[in-house]
């Protein structure tokens, strides 16, 4: 494949190296500073573009790519407050857009215990659940993307609470799930989910060891989405 990297940080430069030792080749690396780059690129020479930039700038590379018929997939958090323009435009160009807060297969199938998890728990009494994620200190957005989802799991499957909150930011209430965030280096991700009550505790964790498990599963995500089109997601890919 043909790859352009929207966003060139850690991320980014990890993706790079992994597509090129398998194979592929990176047509161009954007970053903030050589944005401009874009505007001389050919879409015809570009197979899919992989998009870890920041919540500033990822809707407008996201849209970029759209609209020169490029598939794209999107690993940045932080702006889905707007993924509904992106989502309404994929279906106007009859483009491809892939957006997934973490693309590890580890953290996708801890997602699908979460939800099971969740289920069960809401047929039993007694029990208070709580979720706390840790990131490096460089992770701008809180809480992670990874951990919305995860609340966002949990709320689906849990009657007794109606909607989330960040501890220290939103004030904690009955129905509401707190989200604690902690900014520690060099952590890449820790999310835990805790389940407590007074005869005992019960909680499931996820840590990532380095970001090689999201790097690789982006990749191979976009030699998935060859010849696809619409919104996708990890459901999609996973479709297990």
């Amino acid at each position: 494949m043909n790859i352009v990297l929207l966003g060139y940080g850690k991320m980014g430069k990890l993706i790079g190296e992994l597509a090129e030792a398998r194979g592929h080749q990176i047509i161009a690396r954007i970053d903030l500073g050589n944005q401009g780059l874009l505007n001389s690129l050919d879409p015809k020479t570009i197979d899919v573009a992989i998009e870890f930039s920041q919540p500033e700038a990822a809707l407008e590379n996201i849209r970029w790519a759209i609209t020169h018929g490029i598939p794209v997939l999107s690993g940045t958090t932080g702006w889905l407050a707007r993924v509904s323009e992106i989502e309404a435009l994929t279906l106007q160009h009859q483009g491809t857009f892939f957006y997934a807060s973490n693309f590890s297969i580890g953290v996708n199938v801890f997602f699908k215990v979460n939800e099971l998890l969740a289920k069960l728990m809401n047929e039993t009494k007694g029990y208070q659940v709580a979720l706390e994620e840790i990131h490096h200190t460089e992770k701008k957005d809180a809480p992670s993307g990874t951990a919305i989802t995860l609340a966002e799991g949990i709320l689906k499957q849990y009657s007794k609470l109606k909607t989330w909150n960040l501890v220290g930011e939103t004030p904690n209430s009955p129905s509401s799930l707190p989200i604690t965030s902690k900014r520690i280096d060099p952590a890449p991700g820790t999310h835990r989910i805790h389940y407590t009550s007074g005869i005992d505790d019960l909680e499931i964790i996820h840590t990532a060891h380095s970001r090689q498990g999201f790097a690789m599963g982006a990749i191979q995500v976009a030699e998935w989405i060859m010849g696809k089109k619409g919104v996708l997601s990890m459901d999609d890919y996973l479709s297990f």
